[in-house]
């Protein structure tokens, strides 16, 4: 069977396993706000995460309604596993958090809400790339630039042409001081070739 107008991708898991995985990732999303995980996960995730926070925008019943249907709900948890309490004293949900702390920043923005960043590290267990899935809010913009790592780059070359400069004057040194023994007569008394 061909796999014609098939959407997404497959990440080795049966139809459930891919909509748990995603809807545990996206809400982790929502919940702390960026999430490491491999390329092509965070791909998946991305383009569901957007479709969230567009509908989330609306911040209307029906909208609400939608999201709880795709994500579900989880509650809260600070980081000794206690329950977030909102001001009426009930558990603060990643729905709730989504529709009024994280769609209002993203109010004025036409799309683009998450950002994918490689990361120079890999999985331990089997050497998987990695990157940084995040929401594109104002506090968690890219920090560094060109500018500071061509002036590493600078660096790092003019110590290697220093490094190589000794070696070849030393290299020089002791081939003068071996072609000079080389050339020196030999004692009288001693044969050359016994």
């Amino acid at each position: 069977m061909s796999r014609h107008m098939m959407r997404g991708r497959q990440l080795s898991r049966d139809t459930e396993h891919r909509k748990a995985l995603r809807r545990n990732l996206v809400q982790s999303l929502f919940e702390h706000g960026k999430v490491k995980t491999t390329p092509a996960k965070a791909k998946e995730v991305k383009a569901f995460a957007e479709k969230l926070i567009t509908l989330a925008r609306r911040n209307d019943l029906t909208a609400r309604r939608r999201v709880i249907s795709l994500m579900q709900d989880r509650r809260l948890v600070d980081e000794e596993q206690e329950f977030i309490l909102n001001d009426k004293g009930r558990p603060t949900t990643v729905v709730h958090k989504l529709f009024n702390e994280v769609a209002p920043k993203f109010a004025d923005r036409a799309g683009g809400y998450t950002r994918i960043i490689k990361l120079p590290e890999y999985r331990i267990g089997d050497a998987g790339d990695l990157v940084l899935l995040q929401l594109c809010t104002e506090e968690s913009a890219p920090r560094g630039g060109a500018r500071r790592s061509a002036g590493l780059r600078r660096k790092r070359n003019e110590r290697k042409h220093q490094f190589a400069s000794k070696v070849k004057k030393s290299a020089g040194a002791k081939s003068e001081g071996a072609a000079a023994t080389a050339e020196a007569p030999a004692p009288p008394g001693e044969s050359s070739g016994s």
